[in-house]
């Protein structure tokens, strides 16, 4: 997995696939084959093989089977996979053994490579010198390896369709020198590909989120131990597959959110934010990535009376978490951050009779600084200032652009100051609530629990939820909606807080210690008081059934991570209006 990760060309990924599979299933031969387009999946070859020496090669060899697209292609589209353990006692059409019987197979697993919806083409696992009984756990090892397949297939597609782009955008640049009417054309044309770029970048969301999801998603219940116990060099492995599948979902969002904003499809959600929520729901992200490089986290104390931001509280914990990422990245090991925040006013124009109140929020490093030649690259997309550095910190270019780029949308802006070797602050202006106070001093905790809404009126909501990140992110969240939080951090606290508190409505992971969610909502709605009260699972798995099972369990809802907290929301709005 890690090494089809590594690269975006096609034939240097099936070629490490092929070879790896055969020597690990002790298989004759293997082979991808591709469908010819507009055959109707009747025509198509092998494009990339391994075989055992005294076995013929299909590579390359145009096959024809009138047969397949008859009897087999609809099947495949599906996701249904075919193995046969003697194609001679199958049942199989006899222009379909013969062709197998030309490349001497006797038994076989063909696993279809769906990109999208579409098929493909195919993976071919062959046996050759016997008939052979295919094992379970072989067969789910091939289709593993196909569906990691089937995503560096969409992944090179897009790579390329970018590539071409790109050459046509150099292409059309070229001519603008020629003449003045020249110019006029290629800059429409540019504008044309400029958006047709974007808007295919933004398509692409839902076509590379959902594989990925699924990914991280199984990773985790495995790590979990799911589905039963692992060992240390299994965890280790899933480990590994969890970090490359994370790092590459994160290029992805930056990608597709540069798209977004450029193509004016990111909408903001603007409410009221606590500050020292946002604060501490962001150092939650990187406090495991600092004590490792032993870099000391200084948070400043919050003023008296500091008021709320105006802001959509997802997209600005996305920029603050960018710029606390960038600081642990390029500050060495033993090095200091510091998170301080201010309130300040301006007048933004002369007319104006009053000033605009602001909040600053400044990340400062003692990183490896930034040349003041370069500062103005920093935010410009797909640019990193140093190729040298490219090599060593990994990344799209895109992180500060799209910070830029999402201030701006709230009516703030970002400042620099950075010294080559002595190091850096970021710093976001955001717009703030004037007569939106606290009345306390609030000290951000490097280890972080929910302030929780004190409105005695509004709905209370019970959060029972074992995974800091997600109580930070899920409880700043709905009491920025104006919702009251209880928590409980287990399946057995979850059911003391219910009878206790008697909340208004449930939200209930599912994979908990103690007790699972699950077993907690039986026994909540054994409760006379309780049996009325909306429960809305959570959960990281999304297999098939699981729904099926919370209902039953009794719950009135189902979510499956990662939650869109708006959909939540929603969610939580229609039951208790309800």
């Amino acid at each position: 997995t890690q090494r089809i990760r590594q690269s975006l060309d096609l034939q240097t990924i099936f070629k490490t696939s092929v070879e790896e599979v055969r020597q690990f299933l002790h298989a004759d031969r293997v082979g991808i084959f591709k469908f010819y387009p507009e055959s109707n999946f009747d025509d198509g070859e092998i494009v990339s093989e391994s075989v055992v020496d005294g076995y013929p090669s299909a590579i390359a060899i145009r096959i024809h089977d009138h047969t397949f697209g008859e009897n087999y292609a609809n099947l495949y589209s599906k996701g249904r996979y075919y193995v046969v353990d003697d194609i001679y006692n199958n049942g199989d059409q006899k222009c379909h053994v013969d062709i197998l019987a030309l490349f001497q197979v006797r038994a076989n697993i063909v696993m279809p490579l769906l990109c999208g919806d579409d098929l493909w083409g195919l993976l071919c696992i062959h046996q050759c010198a016997s008939t052979r009984h295919w094992l379970q756990t072989e067969i789910d090892f091939s289709q593993k390896i196909t569906n990691q397949l089937a995503i560096a297939i969409q992944q090179a597609s897009l790579f390329d369709q970018l590539q071409r782009e790109l050459a046509e955008r150099q292409q059309t640049e070229a001519k603008l020198t020629e003449s003045n009417q020249k110019l006029a054309i290629s800059n429409q044309e540019l504008v044309r590909a400029t958006r047709l770029k974007d808007e295919f970048l933004a398509n692409m969301s839902h076509e590379l989120r959902t594989p990925l999801n699924a990914i991280l998603g199984m990773t985790e219940a495995v790590l979990d131990e799911i589905f039963g116990p692992i060992n240390e060099q299994q965890r280790k492995s899933l480990q590994t597959v969890e970090r490359s599948g994370s790092h590459l979902l994160e290029l992805i969002n930056d990608i597709l959110d540069v798209a977004k904003i450029e193509s004016g499809q990111i909408e903001l959600d603007c409410t009221a934010i606590s500050v020292s929520h946002l604060c501490q729901s962001s150092l939650a992200f990187i406090k495991q990535q600092a004590l490792k490089k032993r870099i000391q986290l200084e948070i400043s104390q919050l003023p008296i009376n500091i008021p709320d931001l105006f802001a959509d509280e997802r997209r600005i914990r996305q920029v603050l978490i960018n710029l606390l990422n960038n600081a642990v990245k390029f500050t060495p090991e033993g090095g200091q951050i510091t998170l301080e925040v201010s309130q300040i006013s301006q007048t933004l124009k002369s007319g104006d009779l009053e000033p605009q109140h602001f909040l600053r929020i400044a990340v400062i490093d003692t990183g490896i600084g930034i040349a003041a030649e370069n500062i103005p690259k920093l935010f410009q997309p797909f640019i990193q200032i140093d190729s040298a550095l490219n090599r060593q910190y990994t990344g799209t270019g895109l992180g500060l652009s799209l910070v830029k780029r999402l201030v701006e949308l709230h009516g703030g802006n970002v400042e620099l100051t950075s010294e080559l070797g002595v190091g850096s602050c970021f710093a976001i202006e955001l717009p703030a609530l004037a007569m939106c106070y606290t009345q306390e001093t609030v000290t951000i905790s490097s280890d972080p629990q929910p302030i929780h809404t004190q409105i005695k009126d509004a709905p209370l909501v019970l959060l029972a939820e074992d995974n800091q990140a997600n109580i930070l992110t899920i409880s700043s969240y709905l009491e920025a909606k104006g919702y009251r939080i209880i928590l409980a951090k287990d399946g057995l606290e979850a059911i003391a807080v219910a009878k206790l508190h008697h909340p208004d409505l449930i939200l209930m992971d599912i994979q908990m210690p103690k007790m699972d969610g699950l077993e907690s909502i039986k026994n909540i709605r054994l409760e006379p008081q309780l049996t009325k009260v909306p429960i809305i699972a959570l959960t990281a798995l999304a297999m098939t059934g699981d729904r099926d099972k919370c209902l039953e369990a009794g719950a009135n809802d189902y979510l499956a991570k990662p939650i869109r907290l708006r959909a939540l929301a929603q969610l939580i709005q229609g039951f208790l209006s309800s």
